[in-house]
């Protein structure tokens, strides 16, 4: 069955440790914090101390998702806070082989983000050993836009090269998903989904955490 992870961007920052314990008891199965620096991205979310006192109240898995230059900058902070999966984007390093080894040599997941101009061919180099992809299937760096179509393009190339493979990667997508666009990308093998504004707005978390599970 497909995971789950409300992105904590949308959530209530005036009560985040209540949300999130709402959005555990609703079925979450991980949490998503999109850490952004002003500078790969066009904006700034939240930085250490944030993620640090997620860290205390969650009792689910953290997925970092880090839309910055340097992406290699804090990947030990991140370990000591317990984090378990850390992605970047492959436009962000000139030696994502290395940082990727460097985050799985500390035990967590290592993941690559592809944005929706970014294609697959840009990691194949990558595939055996990487731990998951991510893709954006909207412009990375804001919530609430619509849902970018040619992205389920790449989740099913994606799993027909697990499949042909054996590769042991999980395929992450995330931007505009709501209902009927967790159904496509379940549909193309998407593994894990990642929903701040549908889930945060829904009237009843546990109900849409469920619809979108299927």
């Amino acid at each position: 069955m497909v995971k789950i992870l409300p992105s904590l961007l949308a959530s209530d920052f005036t009560k985040l440790g209540q949300d999130i314990k709402k959005m555990e008891a609703a079925g979450a199965d991980l949490f998503h914090l999109d850490i952004m620096d002003g500078q790969f991205v066009p904006n700034i979310s939240y930085g250490l101390p944030v993620v640090e006192a997620i860290s205390e109240v969650a009792s689910l898995p953290l997925d970092v998702h880090l839309m910055t230059n340097d992406p290699g900058q804090f990947i030990d902070e991140f370990n000591r806070m317990g984090v378990s999966m850390i992605s970047f984007h492959i436009e962000a390093t000139n030696h994502p082989h290395r940082l990727m080894q460097y985050i799985q040599e500390r035990g967590m997941k290592a993941g690559i983000v592809l944005n929706p101009h970014t294609p697959v061919s840009s990691i194949h180099h990558l595939l055996q050993e990487i731990d998951y992809i991510l893709i954006m299937t909207v412009n990375p760096g804001f919530g609430g836009q619509k849902f970018i179509n040619d992205g389920v393009e790449k989740i099913k190339m994606l799993n027909t090269l697990r499949q042909e493979n054996s590769y042991g990667y999980e395929i992450e997508v995330d931007g505009g998903i709501n209902d009927e666009t967790a159904s496509i990308c379940k549909e193309a093998g998407a593994d894990l989904l990642v929903s701040g504004s549908h889930l945060f707005k829904s009237e009843d978390w546990k109900a849409a955490v469920s619809r979108m599970k299927g």
